[in-house]
């Protein structure tokens, strides 16, 4: 099975609605499945047009302290030691502050009376569904003010692995950004689709999150979305392009389309016919990229 990340240097790019189309392109030639990894902020299943996930599980990727009082001696070296600052004083003893805890278990370890546990927590919940272009959908929400969010998405990869039940390609829907979701993300893909605007920050984030894709060594090409916003920037993305080796995939320009296909659940491929052959342009260049 190919992997193909869809990622972003910056949220609000565009980002989910070419993943979306460019899936739809793929599953005329491939078996494809989607795996929603942008797990904060998940709507890749809302762009493909499914409002209900199925065979919804809970999650549990992320572990939380939590204070045994009566071991407790008062020391204070989980307080002094702890460096998110989650270890609070209530009354005559340390407790855990949820919102806080990374899990990352150096109060336990500091610990001389063994006086602190770690807890599995329930972060996430995963579901899936079948889309009207004839591929399932993979995803998953991270619950508010919960962490894990790195093994959330490996816990999406893997499920969406299991449901391809051998499909040829695997379009991965990345969070913005260059974070731990986007690090397990485009781990062990194949090709990456690189989403840009044509703005100061649009350009700045692509070359940050080109950087981290450079790392891995994975083949990448770039897609310049609202192309016509800023013709300088984007001659400047197509300079660096060119400059760093990277394929230019697609120019998109703004179009009210892709806002409209949106509201109306589905994606720009399916909204607005002129965009089909260059979602299909997409698809074909990006298969070459991933052989």
């Amino acid at each position: 099975m190919k992997r193909i990340a869809v990622i972003s240097g910056k949220g609000g790019v565009g980002k989910s609605s070419i993943a979306a189309s460019l899936a739809v392109a793929l599953s005329s030639n491939y078996s494809v499945i989607c795996a929603d990894c942008d797990v904060d902020a998940s709507n890749l299943a809302l762009v493909l047009g499914i409002r209900e996930l199925k065979g919804r599980e809970k999650l549990r990727t992320s572990r939380r302290a939590r204070i045994i009082t009566d071991k407790c001696t008062r020391c204070r070296k989980c307080y002094d030691n702890c460096m998110f600052d989650a270890i609070r004083w209530e009354g005559d003893y340390p407790f855990v502050d949820k919102y806080l805890c990374e899990g990352c278990n150096t109060c336990s370890i500091v610990c001389p009376e063994n006086a602190v546990e770690l807890l599995d927590v329930e972060n996430a919940e995963i579901g899936h569904a079948d889309t009207k272009y004839g591929f399932k959908v993979v995803s998953a929400q991270l619950k508010t003010g919960e962490s894990g969010s790195g093994k959330v998405v490996a816990h999406v990869k893997a499920k969406a692995q299991s449901l391809g039940n051998g499909a040829d390609i695997m379009v991965i829907d990345a969070a913005a950004g260059i974070g731990c979701p986007v690090i397990a993300s485009v781990t062990g893909s194949d090709e990456i689709v690189a989403v840009a605007e044509p703005t100061p920050t649009g350009f700045s984030d692509l070359k940050r999150a080109l950087e981290m894709v450079g790392h891995f060594r994975i083949p990448c090409s770039i897609v310049i979305n609202k192309s016509d916003i800023n013709q300088g920037f984007t001659r400047k993305i197509e300079q660096f392009a060119k400059k760093s080796g990277i394929g230019l995939l697609a120019k998109i320009p703004y179009d009210r389309s892709f806002v409209k296909a949106l509201v109306a659940l589905r994606p720009v491929i399916d909204f607005d016919p002129k965009y089909r052959p260059v979602f299909e342009d997409m698809a074909l260049s990006v298969m070459e990229g991933a052989s």
